[in-house]
């Protein structure tokens, strides 16, 4: 009975909470790892590139030009050629790109294009981006207003995190996706003692190789006093270790804990 107890316990750790709106790219519902309802934009995805992607990219941009959303495109390094070379588009916000086979050249691109200076939503979801990609993101003066900032699916590891969370870029990041990076204990730690992420409201780290020593130092941190919203599911913690370590959280602010 007591362990039945507990186990119902965990699972009424979970609430959900109200989203902020990302240009496309945002969760309706508080799990951002599932496919299904995590755009919220409409747009299927491409088998190929568009046939003429300069067009695609102006019906993909809003009509003020401060968004652009290729969620699913697949234009590649040539479409973002095209987006960094297109003066039209300096005053850019959001920029959604998930799917779209950029890789570390296409963050490249958009780190040192002249164009991207004020981008403060920025989705890369599922681009092959490597700890090199990271690193081009927390150099990049292209990104010192960053707000949001989905790297969901990538290749990033404890390298790219540190990389991330040691930059002034996060300073202002309240949404923070690092689900699917391969990030273990170490890249866990690294997040929880930055003092660049005082901001972050919204961490998901689902589906990494984070454990128990890395869970704990999350949710006792002394710096994520903002954090309203951890995901940490499909990490390998035992269910009954998750639901001990949770009981000794300490970050003032969290309001729901997704854990297994």
């Amino acid at each position: 009975m007591l362990n039945f107890l507990k186990y119902f316990a965990l699972l009424t750790l979970v609430f959900f909470i109200a989203q902020p709106v990302f240009s496309g790219e945002r969760p309706k519902h508080p799990s951002s790892h599932g496919e299904k309802g995590k755009g919220g934009h409409g747009y299927g995805r491409h088998k190929m590139p568009p046939d003429n992607i300069p067009a695609h990219i102006k019906e993909r941009t809003s009509q003020d030009r401060t968004g652009v959303n290729l969620n699913n495109s697949k234009v590649g390094i040539l479409g973002i050629k095209i987006m960094a070379e297109s003066p039209e588009l300096k005053n850019v916000v959001s920029l959604a790109l998930k799917r779209n086979k950029l890789g570390d050249d296409g963050v490249k691109i958009l780190s040192e294009s002249e164009t991207f200076k004020h981008v403060q939503l920025l989705s890369l979801w599922e681009n092959g981006i490597s700890a090199q990609g990271a690193l081009m993101i927390a150099e990049s003066s292209n990104f010192r207003n960053l707000k949001e900032l989905n790297l969901m699916r990538n290749a990033i590891g404890d390298e790219g995190i540190a990389a991330l969370v040691e930059s002034s870029n996060t300073l202002n990041i309240t949404f923070l996706d690092l689900s699917e990076n391969q990030i273990t204990d170490q890249g866990a730690m690294a997040i929880a003692q930055s003092p660049n992420l005082s901001n972050l409201k919204r961490l998901d780290l689902f589906r990494n190789s984070i454990g128990p020593e890395g869970f704990k130092a999350l949710l006792q941190s002394k710096t994520l006093m903002n954090l309203e919203y951890l995901d940490i599911i499909g990490n390998p913690i035992e269910a009954e270790t998750a639901y001990k370590i949770s009981e000794s959280q300490t970050l003032p602010n969290l309001k729901s804990l997704i854990m297994n």
